[in-house]
C-alpha cells in the first residue's frame, strides 16, 4: 500500500518536473511488523504507522514522506508539517465479505467496529491487524467472513473487484481524512514542486475533519469520524464520536471553505455539549 501511495505522488510530480529523478524509500514501520492488536489506544494505532518515517525525516534519511492522512496523528510535529493533500480518493469505508457466508466481520478500529455493530447487530466484530494482503488471506482462509477496508486502500492497489458494499457516510462516517494522501516534509525544506500533487479542496476537507478530530481529543481513546465536502466556496462537515457511556454524538454543519479550521472546532464544541 505504502508503495502504490508513493506512486501516485511521485507520477503526479513527474508530471510536472518530467526530469526530476525521484528516490522511492520503503520503511518497515511498527504497524506493519507487529500483530498486536490496540483496540484502546487510536492514537497508538497511528503513530505505529507513522513513526519510524517522521524520525527518517528527522534524521535527513527522506526528504518527503507520503502517508494516508487518516494515520496521521492530529497533532502533528510543528517541524514536520503538512505541506500537501492529493486529491481525494474513495473516502468511505468498504465491507468485503468471503464466498463461505458468516457472520464474523474483522477490523481493527474502534470507529469502524461500533458504528458496523450498529448498523449490522448480527455480526459479530473482532479485531484484525496485519496490511490488506494479510488481511484478505485472513478472510480468504476463512478465519473471518468479511472485513471492514478503506474503499481508497483496495482502490488503489486494483482490488476494488473485491468490494462487495461501500458504506455511504449516512451509514459509516469515515476516519478524518480517510481517502486523501499527506506529503508531510521538514519545516525548513524547499518543497515548491509540490503545488503539482496538493489539491484545494483536500486541504480544505483535511483542516476541518483534523480540526473537529483535534477538539474532540482523538488521542484520549475516543473513536472519532468526519466527512467534509467543498462545493464552491461552501465546506459541509459532518462528524461523530462515541462518549465514554457509549453513547453516539453526531452533527453537521457548514460554513465558507476558508474557514475550515473553525468550522471543525464549532462542530466540535456543538455535539460535545
Amino acid at each position: 500500500m505504502a508503495l502504490a501511495q508513493v506512486k501516485i505522488v511521485a507520477d503526479r510530480i513527474k508530471l510536472s518536473y518530467p526530469n526530476s529523478r525521484i528516490i522511492t524509500v520503503p520503511i518497515k514501520t511498527s504497524g506493519d511488523k507487529s500483530t498486536a492488536f490496540f483496540s484502546n489506544d487510536p492514537s497508538g494505532l497511528k503513530g505505529m504507522f507513522t513513526r519510524e518515517i517522521e524520525q527518517a525525516l528527522i534524521n535527513g534519511e527522506i526528504d518527503l514522506a507520503v502517508h494516508s492522512l487518516k494515520d496521521l496523528s492530529a497533532d502533528i510535529n510543528p517541524k514536520l508539517p503538512v505541506l500537501a493533500y492529493t486529491e481525494r480518493g474513495n473516502p468511505f469505508d468498504a465491507l468485503v465479505m468471503n464466498n463461505r457466508g458468516g457472520n464474523i466481520i474483522g477490523t481493527s478500529s474502534l470507529r469502524r467496529r461500533l458504528q458496523i455493530e450498529r448498523l449490522m447487530p448480527d455480526v459479530k466484530v473482532v479485531p484484525v491487524r496485519g496490511n490488506i494482503g494479510t488481511r484478505l488471506r485472513k478472510l480468504d482462509d476463512g478465519e473471518i467472513s468479511g472485513l471492514i477496508l478503506s474503499a481508497a486502500g483496495l482502490e488503489r492497489l486494483g482490488l476494488s473487484g473485491r468490494i462487495t458494499r461501500v458504506f455511504t457516510a449516512d451509514e459509516v462516517i469515515p476516519a478524518p481524512g480517510q481517502g486523501i494522501l499527506a506529503c508531510q516534509g521538514r519545516f525548513e525544506g524547499d518543497y515548491s514542486y509540490l503545488t503539482a500533487v496538493n489539491d484545494d479542496s483536500s486541504r480544505y476537507c483535511a483542516i476541518a475533519e483534523r480540526s473537529f478530530s483535534r477538539r474532540i481529543g482523538s488521542g484520549c481513546n475516543v473513536p472519532v469520524g468526519a466527512y467534509a465536502v467543498v462545493e464552491g466556496d461552501v465546506l459541509m462537515l459532518r462528524g461523530l464520536f462515541v462518549d465514554g457511556e457509549g453513547r453516539f454524538k453526531k452533527g453537521m454543519i457548514s460554513g465558507k471553505r476558508e474557514d475550515a479550521e473553525l468550522i471543525g472546532k464549532n462542530l466540535a464544541e456543538v455535539i460535545t455539549q
